[in-house]
């Protein structure tokens, strides 16, 4: 068996690995879920900023059975790394199991005051409370999907500061370049193609789009940003997309 397990490490990528986890191969995801323990235990960590404990902690226990969903969820097509997916899933999953609990502590330590004290929490204090916790959560999600953002955006050598700059002004512009963006995350073929060059084939769309070729090469960076945030999980980066197209 390891002898097996280290000639699929050694001659198998990690996206094939995966692939060949979520067809049944029971080997390789027990593998996976091995050696990519110190990785959930990092990612776990940056949620609950402190070490994390394999061995003790729960929230471990929680991201150990995300990076296992993320196996079977994983689909190449996203044009993302499996990595990349997977960081993403442990969070999430670690944050909502946090939010739960965070909840249910609220709960039991109210009904503990009305029993002991028989009296009820002011419920506009609580539900203000909740209400905070809520947007500190969100906007903890947002800030880390901004991070993995501008990681991608490196590998183009762009920036989110510069994306920010070179932004359409105008909606309508803002809406033609989104568009534009969706019609080749829409195409398997042109969107590899995009992804894997960081260039958009200007002549190509130019016939597909109702955009001149001078406009999509002036909104071309944030045309080529935009396919990236299609491309991956980002739940309020898309949500930004729809509100935009």
């Amino acid at each position: 068996m390891i002898r097996s397990l280290f000639k699929v490490n050694k001659d198998t990528s990690l996206d094939d690995q995966v692939i060949r986890a979520k067809q049944g191969d029971e080997e390789i995801r027990n593998h996976l879920l091995k050696q990519y323990q110190p990785f959930i235990a990092k990612s776990v960590s940056e949620v609950c900023k402190r070490y994390i404990d394999p061995k003790t902690d729960d929230e471990f226990s929680i991201g150990l059975l995300a990076f296992d969903e993320a196996i079977n969820s994983f689909s190449t097509d996203k044009g993302s790394s499996f990595l990349s997916f997977a960081k993403l899933v442990v969070k999430r999953k670690v944050i909502d199991y946090i939010r739960n609990e965070q909840r249910r502590l609220t709960t039991t330590s109210l009904d503990e005051e009305i029993h002991n004290e028989e009296q009820m929490e002011n419920p506009l204090e609580v539900a203000a409370a909740k209400e905070a916790f809520e947007r500190e959560t969100e906007a903890w999600y947002r800030r880390e999907e901004i991070k993995d953002f501008q990681l991608r955006l490196k590998k183009y050598k762009l920036s989110f500061k510069e994306l920010t700059e070179i932004s359409p002004q105008h909606r309508d512009a803002r809406e033609s370049a989104v568009n534009v963006a969706r019609t080749i995350f829409e195409d398997e073929d042109l969107k590899e193609r995009v992804l894997e060059k960081g260039r958009l084939p200007m002549k190509e769309l130019v016939g597909r789009v109702e955009v001149s070729k001078k406009t999509l090469e002036r909104n071309r960076k944030f045309i080529l940003a935009m396919v990236i945030v299609m491309s991956e999980d980002y739940v309020y980066l898309n949500d930004y997309i729809k509100g935009v197209g």
